[in-house]
């Protein structure tokens, strides 16, 4: 049995590309990195890599991190400036016995020591977002902070093994520096081959607040279905967040175990996901929480065109 599971629409080229290599037997590392590096390189996805939205000085920092379930091995890299694949650095930091998280110019000083491509990650497109929301700022009087869709994914290939990882440009306009769970190994992401994997997307600010994605590993130990696992933690979490808090930031976790069972809980409108395994043809789900449930419906063609439409719109400056 293998398969993969993502967060959001923007991942089903990757996973789909993923699944060819899982179907061909090979190493969920090799296919989950992948699978990351596509959405990391396409330009229209503001959240993720190339493209993704910059920091309120208009540099994009970028978080990534990879976790092997057979090993526990974990590389993270963090506030990482001008490297074109943050996953892949993730991933080399993964073997390394020591210094597995690093940031900032720590981070760069390592990529380019190990012969990573450099690339200015701000695209015009990018730069353009930028400049409408500082005048909407000033205009409106709106928030700055929007768009924190981490792609985050489980994998597991046909020998047992399962990965783990994340990457994202996290907040748009946060300060310099700021980083959210995606790199952050239980928060963001987390996974045991003897058992299964999970990742989270949404407001890293409350997703840290609690070890979400361990939690989620940890009930399927104790013989949990993804699903109710998933819906046990996204639901008490909220609840709690609420209670302490009086509110409860995005919070979406997808999760695999090693059988290929997967699951997905959200607390937003509006989630996708994509999936594929040994019996699904990679797939765009739509899901939404009803009193504690969550219903996973099939994206239509009509939404999923809308969806790369509104992606690639022609921009205009205000």
């Amino acid at each position: 049995m293998w398969g993969i599971i993502a967060t959001w629409r923007m991942a089903v080229e990757g996973i789909t590309k993923a699944s060819e290599m899982l179907k061909n037997g090979e190493d969920s590392g090799d296919a989950i990195e992948k699978a990351i590096k596509e959405v990391e390189d396409f330009p229209y996805y503001k959240s993720v890599g190339f493209g993704g939205l910059p920091n309120e000085e208009m540099i994009v920092e970028l978080d990534a991190a990879y976790m092997d379930g057979d090993t526990f091995d974990l590389g993270a890299v963090a506030a990482i400036k001008d490297f074109k694949n943050p996953i892949s650095i993730a991933r080399r930091l993964s073997k390394e016995k020591v210094n597995n998280l690093l940031v900032g110019e720590g981070a760069e000083k390592f990529a380019s020591k190990e012969g990573f491509e450099r690339k200015n990650m701000l695209t015009d497109r990018a730069k353009i977002h930028y400049k409408n929301r500082l005048k909407e700022i000033k205009d409106l009087e709106i928030k700055p902070y929007s768009g924190h869709d981490t792609v985050g994914m489980v994998c597991l290939d046909a020998n047992g093994k399962m990965t783990s990882a994340t990457s994202t440009s996290g907040l748009f306009m946060k300060k310099s520096g700021r980083v959210g769970d995606s790199p952050i190994s239980g928060s963001g992401f987390y996974v045991d081959s003897e058992v299964g994997g999970a990742s989270a997307t949404g407001l890293g600010e409350d997703l840290m607040k609690g070890c979400v994605s361990y939690e989620v590993v940890r009930l399927m130990k104790e013989g949990m279905h993804p699903q109710k696992a998933c819906e046990k933690v996204v639901n008490d979490f909220d609840l709690e967040l609420k209670k302490r808090r009086k509110k409860a930031g995005d919070m979406s976790l997808v999760a695999m175990n090693n059988k290929g069972e997967w699951g997905v809980s959200t607390n937003i409108e509006g989630f996708s996901f994509a999936v594929a395994t040994e019996n699904e043809e990679p797939t765009v789900y739509l899901t939404k929480n009803i009193n504690g449930k969550c219903m996973h419906e099939v994206a239509s063609n009509e939404w999923l065109d809308n969806y790369m439409k509104t992606r690639m719109a022609k921009l205009v400056e205000l």
